[in-house]
């Protein structure tokens, strides 16, 4: 009896792929965000040839508690941005399905107006458990965007609260979106999110209590120490769901590009930005290194030694790395 044939691994032209991509077919890019999810073998001959063409596009971060409308914000946006000529990639961070691991999609449903506009592309990417609101692919995915030419990348974090301050780390401008009755007032300022933003944006205005708000935070942030020259956050109001403030909001946006960009903020985040992921790719090349020579077992054994005081933890540290390094460089790499 004849044994069926092994499935033969989809080849992927890479050079031709980013061509596409840099023509602007969405097929092509989304095929590029594709390669950055799974951690595809192509992706490192994909980033080398997009590297060239990154640093052009305004990343502009979307975070905020759920509930306070960052999706429809988010939507208003991406509508105004389109009304002023420019193209606009979509990174919206969902939370992970517990069954397949993937994006729950909420906010593709939610941007459906753009749904068949060749300047907007919008993906949805799992945060897969990935703390602090992003997901772990999410820097790389923004590169793909920046070199296929989206003048402009919008982040929307997970929306899991207070803690989403990692988009800071990620985004040339950072927008923090409040609403009133949410209970992100002066708390907001207990874990950092008064510390992040360069926009801080109260939506559903039109509610009860949006003026409240609006005080406490300019009161919050007028007591921020804050060296001469530097940037002083405005506080903006809209009502998304009926694009209200939004042009305010693209205005104040504009303005803190061009002074980010006179300062040197601008490439002082980009500076650190980089650093950041060259950091956590290295990280997860170790991981990976260490996988492939069967370390998920002496993991363990490391760990119990560990635990039960026979092993001092930098030594296990030692042994690890000593055996990652003697593994020699990942294939391909120059």
């Amino acid at each position: 009896m004849s044994r069926s044939p092994e499935p033969r691994r989809r080849v992927v032209d890479v050079p031709d792929l980013v061509a596409r991509a840099r023509a602007g077919q969405v097929r092509a890019v989304a095929r590029l965000l594709s390669l950055v999810e799974t951690d595809s073998p192509h992706l490192r001959e994909a980033m080398t040839l997009l590297a060239p063409h990154t640093g052009r596009a305004q990343v502009v971060g979307m975070t905020g508690a759920p509930g306070v409308g960052k999706s429809t914000s988010t939507s208003a946006l991406v509508s105004a941005l389109r009304a002023s000529g420019r193209t606009v990639g979509v990174l919206a961070v969902d939370p992970s399905s517990p069954f397949s691991g993937g994006a729950l999609l909420g906010d593709r449903i939610r941007m459906e107006s753009h749904t068949g506009d060749a300047g907007v592309l919008v993906r949805s990417m799992a945060s897969r458990g990935h703390l602090g609101g992003l997901s772990a692919a999410t820097p790389q995915a923004v590169r793909v965007l920046d070199a296929a030419g989206f003048d402009v990348v919008l982040v929307e974090t997970v929306g899991v609260g207070q803690s989403e301050v990692e988009v800071a780390g990620l985004a040339d401008t950072t927008v923090v979106l409040l609403a009133p009755g949410m209970g992100d007032g002066i708390q907001a300022a207990k874990a950092g999110i008064l510390e992040v933003g360069d926009l801080y944006v109260v939506n559903k205005a039109d509610a009860d209590g949006a003026g409240r708000l609006r005080r406490e935070l300019r009161g919050a942030l007028s007591m921020a120490e804050r060296e001469p020259g530097a940037w002083e956050p405005p506080v903006l109001s809209t009502v998304a769901s009926r694009g209200e403030g939004v042009a305010e909001v693209l205005a104040a946006l504009e303005e803190h590009r061009a002074w980010a960009e006179a300062s040197g903020a601008l490439a002082r985040r980009r500076l650190a930005r980089a650093r950041a992921e060259i950091e956590a790719v290295a990280v997860a090349e170790l991981r990976r290194r260490w996988t492939g020579l069967g370390g998920a077992g002496h993991l363990d054994d490391l760990a119990a030694a560990v635990a039960a005081g026979e092993q001092p933890v930098h030594a296990a540290v030692d042994v690890l790395l000593e055996a990652v390094d003697g593994a020699g460089p990942p294939a391909g790499s120059g």
